[in-house]
């Protein structure tokens, strides 16, 4: 069984410690999706009669298949198969392995089912942010009903809201900057003013409409991330929604895992597409939107639609973003890419 990390490097040691993966992801549940495809197991259930076999795993974005396998047909010479556990020991890329085809990957994902305490904490910042937009919306259609004695219908039942992955903390723009430096690439980093700009075209509409920003807030040096937005999105981060006490009972992993499910229920998503954090939330939409039969959504408006932010698209809004669920690897995901599909 895995234990999850987070990894932050910006003075934040505190928050590095692992937790295991059964306080996240409801472990037997995993195991019954999953059944015929991947396994865990819990090192209670075993005998415990041998001593742990460390293997040292290579490093770095070049470790291939074929090394893999030379690696693991040498260390079978040994005596290897008389341990009942083996220890991969060494550097290890993020989202090793890096060769898993990306099909395979996702399959994994509709394993994983957080555990009741995360996901009702999901629920109520979801409710809350669906209470607010649903208020919001009925204000403005009394006041059109005062003008409009035929108003047939309401849009409060709804009430959607987009999430924003708003990268602009000190740890990103320090990692971004770095990014772009080594990669030459300008994609990467985003300003507040540009995310907000964006955003605001994607959609001209006349409903308000709840903007969710998912921000790490003890890793924000800007206090003015609630300014500046286009009439009729209605900007909320956790304090001024109200629920940074349902955070602040959790650790940074697990708040983390709140944001997740909050920017993968939303109905407009829009991350930063050299974010892993983004790209697994573009990646479990695209499979949501697969399982419906919609193989491509970038002409057409669908359930789900995610968007990059950091990639200049139609209307100076975003680039619509879905996985390319027929890639071979996971390096676009793992380590980023402007190539989104779209």
């Amino acid at each position: 069984m895995p234990s999850l990390s987070a990894s932050l490097f910006y003075k934040e040691i505190d928050r590095l410690q692992p937790i295991s993966f059964d306080k996240v992801f409801q472990f037997d549940k995993f195991n019954s999706l999953c059944k015929g495809f991947v396994q865990l197991g819990r090192y209670s259930d075993l005998k415990n009669q041998t001593g742990i076999y460390d293997l040292q795993k290579g490093s770095g974005r070049k470790w291939t298949v074929e090394r893999d396998m030379e690696h693991l047909k040498q260390s079978s010479r040994g005596h290897v198969d008389e341990h009942e556990v083996i220890r991969i020991v060494g550097k290890n890329p993020f989202l090793w392995h890096d060769h898993w085809p990306v099909e395979d990957y996702a399959r994994v994902f509709e394993c994983l089912v957080l555990v009741d305490e995360i996901s009702k904490e999901a629920d109520k910042v979801v409710s809350k942010i669906r209470q607010i937009g649903k208020k919001h919306r009925s204000k403005t259609e009394m006041i059109q009903s005062d003008f409009d004695a035929n108003t047939e219908s309401s849009s409060t039942a709804t009430a959607p809201y987009i999430a924003v992955h708003m990268r602009v903390e000190i740890d990103w723009m320090i990692h971004c900057k770095k990014l772009e430096q080594r990669s030459g690439v300008n994609q990467i980093c985003s300003s507040k003013q540009e995310i907000i700009e964006r955003v605001g075209n994607i959609v001209s509409s006349e409903s308000p409409t709840v903007v969710y920003l998912a921000v790490a807030d003890s890793l924000l040096n800007d206090s003015s991330i609630l300014s500046g937005w286009k009439k009729g999105l209605l900007p909320f981060e956790k304090k001024k929604l109200g629920v940074d006490g349902i955070y602040k009972k959790h650790s940074y992993l697990i708040q983390s895992a709140i944001d997740y499910e909050v920017c993968s229920r939303a109905d407009i998503f829009v991350g930063n597409s050299f974010s892993t954090f983004s790209s697994l939330i573009v990646l479990e939409r695209t499979q949501k939107m697969k399982r419906m039969g919609i193989t491509r959504s970038c002409d057409i408006d669908v359930r789900w639609p995610s968007y990059a932010y950091n990639i200049l698209g139609e209307s100076n809004g975003p680039q619509k973003w879905m996985t390319n669920m027929s890639d071979s690897t996971l390096q676009a995901i793992s380590y980023g890419s402007n190539a989104i599909t779209c």
